[in-house]
């Protein structure tokens, strides 16, 4: 993209026209911070229309179910009117939170069919992902579509088919994709401020049971609260088991690990930050090393992923890593290094240092650690005085350097990526994460447990969107 956008008619028609060249990564709005948040926020001042108000439904009402519907209730004009759930016990707590109005079912399909819901939010369980998120487009409902977007690598191109065929939003629900904080990375990596990146070093780490998808179990769980049959869908047979329900991010049939749950974040405030449409190579290793309580998911996962060279950016490699049992208390960090300098995100703020690098005195290279003391002594002053002779006017490297960035106090980015999506369903704006950039941030993560379970590297077509020879 030659430049920013100027406004958000400019940003339309360069987002359009990227979609038109070929489904790549969309060029992402970028504003003065403070004016973006201002824009953003919830205001009762700016009343929506009844005619501009769009009806949601929730299918899969657990932890992210009640967040992103509390979340997207936050956008003006925004009507909650249906959900739907498995566990009889999460519809009961639907009504009580938002009302009886609110319509209640355990089979996804009857929200499907109605007349009054203009786009539903999945979050369900990964292996349901991709079938529903097709219902749901062939059926006129706009979709966002929590991370991973799919369970499988087969079922990515399936969604971009149906989402280019149907014509309506698809957004994938990893907010990285709208933060200010990858805006502001993006737009520094651009303007060369550390100079050409080489490596990409980002880790989402834990250190608690809740952490590690061992969520509350209720008392009730039984075969007459739960509807198992429902839930299992196309995955394998098992008797009823609560742990499968409730904890079933830890278990292949239903959910992708460590890397479909957060490596998928992190893919995507690199891709976002560097224009990049994923790695060309996948290896990972890791292990299931502390959460030993039936998953047979890894709780410890370590990606390297290597990047081709592109118009915009040298070829680069990214460290990915994910601990569930990390005795620092965990963490999480991006950090964008280059030939110049470093761009660390972290929680709510971006830093970036500078460091020169810095040529060695003439006493450090002849006394110190160096291969000039294996000289003899007329070579070494030969050495010594064309040295000095070519570096007599070398001048004296800048000091280090540094700069912040912190966002808005109260920012939330899955705000700004519901904003983005209802402005996209209202008005027909494409939306900041379509179906091929959230396949471009599952495909690696998926390819991440391939390489851990086979014990293999994997080559991947960015581009194309599979895997390569």
């Amino acid at each position: 993209m030659a430049g920013k956008p100027t406004s958000r008619r400019d940003f339309l028609r360069l987002a359009a026209a990227s979609t038109a060249a070929g489904g790549l990564a969309l060029p992402f709005l970028k504003e003065d911070a403070d004016a973006r948040s201002e824009r953003l926020r919830p205001r009762a001042a700016r009343p929506v229309p009844p005619s501009d108000r769009v009806r949601i439904a929730t299918i899969g009402m657990g932890i992210i179910g009640f967040i992103d519907t509390d979340t997207a209730l936050a956008v003006p004009g925004v009507e909650f009117v249906a959900a739907a759930d498995c566990y009889t016990g999460r519809l009961d707590r639907v009504r009580e939170v938002y009302g009886p109005s609110v319509t209640t079912t355990r089979d996804y399909r009857e929200i499907l069919a109605r007349d009054d819901v203009d786009a539903v939010l999945i979050c369900t369980p990964d292996h349901w992902h991709a079938q529903m998120a097709i219902d749901a487009l062939e059926a006129g409902k706009a979709v966002y579509l929590e991370k991973p977007m799919v369970h499988s690598l087969e079922e990515g191109p399936r969604v971009i088919e149906a989402q280019r065929r149907t014509g309506k939003p698809l957004q994938v629900g990893s907010q990285y994709a709208s933060s200010l904080l990858f805006d502001k990375a993006r737009e520094l990596v651009r303007e060369g401020v550390i100079g050409a990146v080489n490596m990409v070093e980002a880790a989402t780490n834990r250190n608690s049971a809740i952490g590690a998808w061992q969520y509350s179990i209720p008392p009730d769980a039984s075969p007459e609260t739960i509807d198992w049959d429902r839930f299992l869908g196309k995955a394998p047979r098992h008797p009823f088991d609560p742990k499968r329900f409730f904890w079933w991010r830890g278990y292949s049939d239903y959910g992708t690990g460590v890397a479909g749950d957060l490596f998928v974040h992190l893919f995507t405030g690199i891709h976002k930050t560097l224009d990049s449409l994923g790695p060309t190579r996948v290896a990972a290793m890791g292990g299931l090393r502390f959460w030993k309580d039936g998953r047979d998911m890894p709780d410890v996962t370590l990606g390297l992923f290597d990047y081709p060279e592109t118009d915009t950016h040298p070829s680069f490699t990214v460290a990915l890593q994910s601990n569930f049992a990390h005795g620092g208390g965990g963490d999480s960090f991006f950090r964008f290094i280059g030939d110049e300098g470093m761009i660390a995100v972290e929680d709510n703020r971006l830093v970036v240092s500078k460091r020169p690098r810095r040529e060695p005195s003439l006493d450090a290279i002849v006394r110190g650690y160096n291969s000039v003391r294996t000289f003899s002594e007329a070579v070494q002053q030969a050495f010594i005085e064309q040295y000095r002779a070519e570096h007599t006017t070398r001048e004296r490297p800048e000091p280090a350097a540094s700069y912040e960035f912190r966002v808005p106090d109260g920012y939330d980015s899955r705000y700004d990526h519901f904003v983005f999506f209802f402005e996209s369903v209202r008005e027909g704006r494409p939306v900041y994460e379509d179906a091929a950039f959230g396949y471009r941030a599952a495909a690696p993560s998926l390819l991440s447990n391939h390489s851990y379970w086979e014990e293999r590297i994997y080559r991947w077509d960015p581009v194309a969107m599979k895997l390569a020879t």
